[in-house]
């Protein structure tokens, strides 16, 4: 079973019984922290997910994905747009200009586009490789290029989605202290990269600064951690044996704090839905080879679809 974190040691006789009381009364937890503060925690990071979800431009907003082809590719709601926005943005709104990496736009005559709150007539456009890409608005609908595996596409908002305004909250396991978990860290000898399946049946290069280790069961298993945020915290992208069934079937997501002398804690009650689960046009990374574990993670968000119908 799991082994609990070591705590401090208390000053006085009096604190030791207490850090004693409280040990025997949690043996299997692999973290212990104080009631509140873990419960606490966990209630504040729920309410931070559910709020992004509500935003105007989050995921449950995401309503399209239209592939750029090299040339000229003619943006509106119009069906015969290369990129078709929803109807309501105009029938014509622009064009995108693909020339290798650059990737410029231009309004169309009398159509009032908007990025930054300021209006656009042309400019190139970052992607989102940076993790800020320039996005252009016209009314309601927002867009922005994004590139997967080498193509460049435009990634489509609506702030008016139904999605958005059907959205009832998210179901969850009950909080369980058992699935926070401490784990060693295995840093990766060099940088490097490694291949990351997504579900659009593309494999792209992800970095991954290595490994976490922890046991359940009496067993060690392994998970490979990536790094998409450059501050340190570790991405996990694991599947286990809830999904399809009680959980989403491509897998959840995982945010570690960074590790400290070789150890890092694992919360399992704050793995959460990939963007898939909200929109098709989601481009969502799938556990890589050796991130499914062969036991079931009954801790954090279910299917969405749970939280949709009940």
């Amino acid at each position: 079973m799991l082994q609990p974190l070591r705590s401090l040691r208390p000053a006085c006789p009096l604190a030791l019984a207490a850090a004693v009381l409280l040990t025997l009364a949690a043996p299997l937890a692999g973290v212990t922290p104080a009631p509140d503060d873990f419960d606490s925690s966990l209630a504040a990071w729920k309410k931070n997910r559910d709020e992004r979800l509500r935003r105007p431009d989050g995921w449950l907003t995401l309503v399209g994905l239209g592939w750029l082809e090299p040339g000229e590719n003619r943006v509106g709601s119009a069906a015969e747009s290369r990129v078709v926005l929803p109807k309501a943005a105009p029938a014509a709104v622009g064009t995108l200009q693909v020339d290798g990496e650059r990737i410029r736009f231009t309004a169309a005559p009398g159509v009032a586009v908007r990025s930054g709150g300021k209006p656009v007539t042309s400019l190139d456009l970052a992607d989102d490789r940076g993790g800020a890409p320039t996005v252009l608005e016209v009314g309601t609908v927002s867009f922005y290029a994004i590139r997967r595996a080498g193509r460049a596409a435009v990634r489509i908002k609506d702030s008016a989605a139904p999605a958005l305004a059907a959205f009832r909250g998210l179901d969850y396991y009950p909080a369980d202290r058992r699935w926070r978990v401490e784990a060693r860290f295995e840093p990766a000898p060099t940088p490097r990269e490694v291949e990351v399946p997504n579900v659009l049946g593309y494999v792209e290069k992800m970095p991954s600064p290595g490994h976490v280790v922890f046991r359940w069961d009496g067993a060690e298993h392994r998970l490979l951690a990536l790094d998409d945020t450059g501050d340190g915290r570790l991405f996990l992208v694991f599947g286990d044996t809830t999904n399809g069934r009680a959980t989403y079937g491509g897998g959840r997501f995982l945010y570690t704090d960074p590790p400290v002398d070789g150890r890092v804690v694992i919360d399992f009650n704050r793995a959460y839905n990939p963007p898939c689960v909200f929109s098709p046009y989601a481009t969502c990374p799938l556990p890589p080879r050796g991130n499914k574990l062969l036991f079931a993670i009954e801790a954090g968000e279910k299917k969405y679809a749970l939280a949709v119908h009940e």
